[in-house]
Order: structure tokens, then C-alpha cells, then sequence
């Protein structure tokens, strides 16, 4: 919104109003923002939470200090929330589609995540929100993410065609945009595209059409948007998922989504920066630039919230928290084009997930052949494990960190090594 006062405070000549033209300045803005926003109301919400008494249930799990955790107050996701949109709302272009499906993807995962802690919490059932309604709402997301970047007509990037390959179609949105069309050779043009970055190939390019080549050429782009659309939907399942798995010690799931924030907010500005793209080789995509904003609303949040969420944890965030930015770090990879990275990016999400998948196959395979099920981890998800071993929480905590952030820099060591 501070935006467009700017603008217009920009056609009057007033000086300083052009700030807010650059992404970098908005940026900033929008960090700074988001940790005030964050430390201010979290101490008001905090209070008002155990002043309700919205406290955490432990089950005895054997964990060594798991009885302090009793009482505190969750929920505490939407203190991220709030310091994510707000800074987005004021500072990003809310015409972007880009910011649009952003605020919608935290809104929406952060609605199902508040409704299942509110069953928790104020219905007294420790189940929450049953999972196939959890999972119900992941679908719906994922279906209208997918099909927004499929079809929507402002979802392009930038790519170098030979003339000769044009479309008719192509030609004349060239032509209406006043852009004179040389005889022969190759020009660089917008255009709808189906195709992903895939890392450490040489020519780092993937395009999903390909999953469906064997299908008659006429009707390929049907059955493409339903493959990319289910794919679409079974990551952002997945990493949102992952996100809450990995939410059960102090300040674990908060940090990591942090460092994996950064490491997309460098992504998203590289692959919006014309520049940089060509010299990187990489996919110039229009509009992504204001995915920067939003990124540095995330940062903050997290880093903010993580003053109350580090041990000892003053406050959980809760499945409203956890949901939303597992689901967020998703949608963003798939805007940059990047979301072929995940596995590597969100490695610790992953690894807590397949944890858990892991155990459970084991032990269910093992119980119908031996009569007794038997386990690969002492518990899971992973940090559980650790925990039984005798580490320490901080200790787990921090080395999980440490691992997070050596697969942040991979991830971005990628875009040079092929």
C-alpha cells in the first residue's frame, strides 16, 4: 500500500519518494518491518495466550525435559503470519500474481493450521483437525497454485528464440508490444513456458512436457497441466508436512526456515534481475523481483518469532505456525522455477519426513513377519532420535542449523556448477 502513495508522491517530485521504487530499499524495509511487528506483538500475544490458557499438552514420550514444554502457550504461528503480511502488504506490489499467490498460500495453510490447533487446544481433543481435511486443504492449494501458474498469462519468463520457431500466436503479442520482428536469427521474448530449472546438469533446463512426449502432439498441453498440477500439489504436501514434522524442539522448525528464506530470497533476486540471470545462465523471470519483499517478510518473521521460540521456547507456533511455512517455501520454489532443488534446500524437512515414512514401513513389515514390530531409529521423526541418544536440545537444535545452512549454500552453489 506504502507503495503506491510513494508513486504517486513520486509524480508530485517529492524528494525521497523514489525509494520505494527500488526492490532493495523495499526489502530492507520489509525485514526491518516484520522483526518489530513480530517482537512487539509477541510478547502482547503471549500473554494473552496463557492468560487463556492455550498451552501445550505433553505426552509422555520418554524425552528428557519434555514436562517443562507443559503449558506453554501455542499458537504462536500467528505472530509469523501477522509479520509476514503485513510487510507485504505494504511494501510489494499487491498486483503482482506472484504476491498474490504468496499471501494466498499463507493465509489459506495458515487457516487450516489455526483451525486444527484451535481443536487441539480449546475442543480438548488431541487429534485436532482430522488429516484427511488437513490433506483436503494442502490439494485444494496445491490445484490452485498450479493451475494460476499454468494458465495465467502473467506467468512467463524470458527466453531466446529463433524467429523461425515463433508461433503465429507469438508474433502477434511481439507485434502488439510495438517490438519489430527481424527476418531471420533469434530474439529474447517472454513467453509461457512449461520448462524448470534442474540442478547440476550442463543445460539446466527441464521441461515437463516431456513427462508426457509419448502423448499425440494435438493433445500434450491437456494432459501436461494435470501431471504439472498433481506434481504441484504432492510437493507442497510433502514440504509442508515436512515443516510440521520437523517442529518439535525449540526454535528447530523456525531457524531452518530462515536460512531456507535466505537462501530463496537470493534465488528469487538473481533469477528477477536481468543482469545476473544472463550471467548466471540461468531463467530470467519477469515480476519475480517482488518475491524479494515477501522473502524478507519471511526472514524477519522467522528470525522475530525465534526470539520466542529459542530455548527455553516461550511460545510454540503451532500447527497455524508450521503448516504455513513448509507450504510457503514450496510455492516460492515453484514460482523461481527452483522447486526441482528442494530435496536438497529443504533437506532437513526431507530427511525428518522420510524419518517418519521409514519407522512407521519398518516397523509395520516387521510386526507381520517377526509377530513384534521392530524400529530403525530409537524414535522418530529424526530429532526424537537424537534426543534418546542423550544430546542435548540447544545441541540438536544448532547442529540441525548448521546442516540447514550447508544445504542453502549447495543449493545456491548450484546455479554455477553444472
Amino acid at each position: 500500500m506504502l507503495y503506491y502513495l510513494f508513486k504517486y508522491l513520486e509524480s508530485l517530485d517529492v524528494p525521497g519518494a523514489r525509494l520505494f521504487t527500488f526492490i532493495s530499499f523495499r526489502s530492507a524495509a520489509a525485514v526491518i518491518t516484520s522483526l518489530i511487528i513480530s517482537l512487539l506483538i509477541g510478547k502482547r500475544i503471549i500473554r494473552y495466550l496463557h492468560k487463556k490458557q492455550v498451552g501445550e499438552v505433553v505426552r509422555d514420550l520418554g524425552l528428557e525435559g519434555q514436562y517443562r514444554k507443559q503449558g506453554t502457550p501455542s499458537m504462536g504461528g500467528v505472530i509469523i503470519l501477522a509479520s509476514i503480511i503485513i510487510p507485504t502488504l505494504l511494501f510489494a506490489k499487491l498486483e503482482n500474481v506472484y504476491i498474490i499467490l504468496m499471501l494466498i498460500t499463507t493465509i489459506w495453510l495458515g487457516l487450516i493450521g489455526f483451525l486444527d490447533d484451535y481443536i487441539k487446544i480449546f475442543k480438548k481433543n488431541k487429534e485436532g483437525l482430522a488429516g484427511r481435511f488437513k490433506i483436503a486443504g494442502q490439494i485444494v492449494l496445491g490445484i490452485i497454485v498450479g493451475l494460476t501458474l499454468f494458465f495465467s498469462n502473467e506467468v512467463r519468463i524470458a527466453e531466446t528464440v529463433d524467429v523461425a520457431n515463433l508461433t503465429l500466436r507469438e508474433r502477434y503479442e511481439i507485434l502488439d508490444n510495438s517490438v519489430k520482428i527481424p527476418a531471420k536469427g533469434v530474439i529474447t521474448m517472454e513467453r509461457k513456458s512449461t520448462k524448470t530449472t534442474i540442478p547440476f546438469v550442463k543445460n539446466n533446463e527441464f521441461d515437463y512436457s516431456w513427462l508426457v512426449s509419448f502423448i499425440n502432439v494435438e493433445h500434450r498441453r491437456l494432459y501436461t497441466w494435470i501431471v504439472f498440477v498433481i506434481i504441484v500439489i504432492f510437493i507442497v504436501t510433502s514440504v509442508s508436512n515436512g515443516a510440521n514434522l520437523t517442529d518439535g524442539l525449540d526454535g528447530l522448525a523456525t531457524g531452518t526456515s530462515a536460512i531456507i528464506g535466505t537462501a530463496l530470497a537470493i534465488l528469487a533476486y538473481v533469477s528477477s534481475n536481468i543482469i545476473y540471470a544472463n550471467y548466471l545462465n540461468i531463467m530470467y523471470i519477469p515480476g519475480s523481483e517482488e518475491l524479494v519483499i515477501f522473502a524478507s517478510a519471511f526472514i524477519g518473521a522467522t528470525i522475530g518469532f525465534l526470539w520466542y521460540n529459542s530455548f527455553p521456547a516461550q511460545v510454540f507456533m503451532g500447527d497455524t505456525g508450521s503448516l504455513a511455512l513448509g507450504g510457503i517455501i514450496a510455492v516460492f520454489a515453484f514460482i523461481i522455477r527452483k522447486e526441482l532443488l528442494i530435496p536438497i534446500l529443504c533437506g532437513i524437512f526431507l530427511v525428518e519426513n522420510l524419518s517418519v515414512v521409514l519407522q512407521v514401513s519398518w516397523f509395520k513389515r516387521t510386526k507381520r513377519k517377526y509377530g513384534a514390530g521392530r524400529r530403525i531409529f530409537l524414535m522418530a521423526p529424526l530429532h526424537h532420535h537424537y534426543q534418546k541418544k542423550g544430546f542435548s536440545e540447544p545441541k540438536i537444535v544448532t547442529r540441525f542449523w548448521i546442516v540447514a545452512i550447508i544445504l542453502a549454500v549447495i543449493s545456491i552453489v548450484t546455479l554455477k556448477i553444472r
